[in-house]
């Protein structure tokens, strides 16, 4: 029977370890590692952290948004490069800039099922290590090529081709079935739900202050591993290093717009940038975690996904899945200690909580008579969110689910709400106990 969502009784998943590598901009100290080796150094040291045993573990989860040009099946090779034995099963998952979360819920659903009862999720993204494809008119050349017996029968495989077909061909970066880009579809957002950009640059300018609050204050310390920079290994690299503690909105508010130079509002500032880094949990059920003598950092107790038309708003799917997912949880959203919307844009951020607060919106889109309602301010991305810690595609929902299990923790609360926007006009919604919480 599927879990529709929500924790069984006697099953809950627990959230018992945690760890991610610091997020640094791409092309930077993470260049020469691949996603899948930013992986498995995370596992290495999560496992050895957790301190379950290696022989312990029932299956690995974890995902990869930009395929890397070797390796598909990112959670198996995981597997293969750790200490974990070569006889756990792993799967890899995709959700776009809800992959992790992907990979939280469908271990947690493992979990409550009774299927697992010790499992690893999380998710890693290189975009430093980013394929680069041929054009379709190279590549049946190639494949041509290949085919032919003789030197001259490979060479006439290339006679037609142009200059223009030897163009190296990027990932896509526009929703196909739209052709705008994620940064249009947010100017769209933020044209059509009248959000300022002096109200954005605020927004990032909080988003980093409370990052560098937070790192002053010790709180990611022991989230954050360190990871030697390769190829020297001569330096290592301790923190994320997109935070900017000597931003203002002056300074923001000065940036030129990226994808509509004339008339946008969209920045480099209020936008999370390109990023390399790797994240992961261990969950377990709740009896395994009695029985190995584990304090868990706090509980998944229900979840939901959503999607829209991505003609209509590409990055408001949180606001589709929060009702849903509060709603199996049976509480409200002014039940919650704690809120973490992944910051996409400052523009998608401030469009999905307008949702939240709208009538015209629950009537219309979701068919309810009530607003889910307004967030309080004191309670949003209170360490800073993806625009200045950054955005490793793969890695941010198991880095959000962590940074605020540790959070309710320290704040002794007992439910917080995460949500993600993703590509394809997706949604996600999770909302998590803390350790108290029976």
């Amino acid at each position: 029977m599927p879990t529709n969502g929500i924790s069984r009784p006697g099953h809950r998943a627990a959230i018992v370890g945690g760890l991610r590598t610091p997020f640094v901009k791409s092309g930077g100290d993470f260049a020469d590692l691949s996603a899948v080796e930013l992986g498995a150094i995370l596992v290495n040291e999560l496992v050895a952290r957790t301190r379950i045993a290696p022989s312990q573990y029932d299956a690995v989860v974890f995902g990869q948004v930009i395929p890397s040009p070797l390796v598909s099946l990112v959670a198996r090779e995981i597997v293969l490069r750790t200490q974990l034995p070569k006889t756990v099963e792993a799967h890899t998952v995709s959700r776009a800039c809800a992959t992790s979360i992907q990979a939280a819920t469908g271990a947690a659903d493992q979990v409550a099922l009774g299927h697992a009862s010790v499992v690893l999720a999380g998710g890693a993204e290189s975009l430093s290590d980013a394929p680069i494809f041929a054009s379709h008119r190279l590549a049946q050349a190639i494949v041509n090529a290949s085919r032919g017996k003789t030197v001259v029968d490979k060479a006439k495989a290339f006679a037609a081709l142009s200059a223009r077909d030897l163009t190296p061909v990027p990932p896509a970066l526009k929703e196909p079935t739209t052709g705008l880009t994620m940064g249009e579809s947010a100017e769209k957002m933020a044209q059509v739900n009248g959000i300022s950009r002096a109200a954005q640059d605020q927004f990032a300018h909080q988003s980093h202050r409370r990052a560098a609050e937070a790192w002053r204050a010790g709180k990611f310390d022991a989230e954050v591993m360190h990871v030697a920079v390769p190829p020297r290994y001569d330096r290592v690299a301790r923190k994320d290093n997109i935070v900017r503690d000597d931003t203002s909105p002056d300074a923001l508010g000065r940036l030129k717009p990226v994808f509509d130079k004339r008339y946008g509002t969209i920045t480099a500032g209020n936008s999370s940038p390109l990023t390399d880094g790797a994240a992961a949990l261990v969950l377990t059920s709740e009896e395994k975690a009695k029985e190995l003598g584990l304090k868990p950092l706090g509980y998944v107790r229900a979840y939901a996904y959503a999607a829209l038309d991505p003609a209509d708003q590409l990055l408001q799917g949180p606001a589709y899945a929060a009702p849903v997912a509060l709603e199996r949880a049976g509480l409200s959203l002014q039940q919650m200690d704690l809120v973490d919307m992944h910051e996409a844009f400052a523009a998608q951020v401030l469009s999905n909580l307008q949702a939240f607060a709208s009538k015209k919106f629950a009537e219309e889109k979701l068919g309810r008579a009530t607003p889910l309602g307004e967030v309080d301010p004191s309670k949003l991305n209170v360490n800073g969110g993806s625009i200045a810690l950054g955005h490793p595609f793969a890695a941010t929902g198991a880095r959000m689910i962590l940074g605020t299990l540790r959070e309710l923790s320290r704040r002794k609360g007992a439910h917080a709400l995460l949500t993600v926007c993703a590509a394809g006009a997706l949604g996600a919604a999770l909302v998590l106990d803390g350790p108290e919480v029976s």
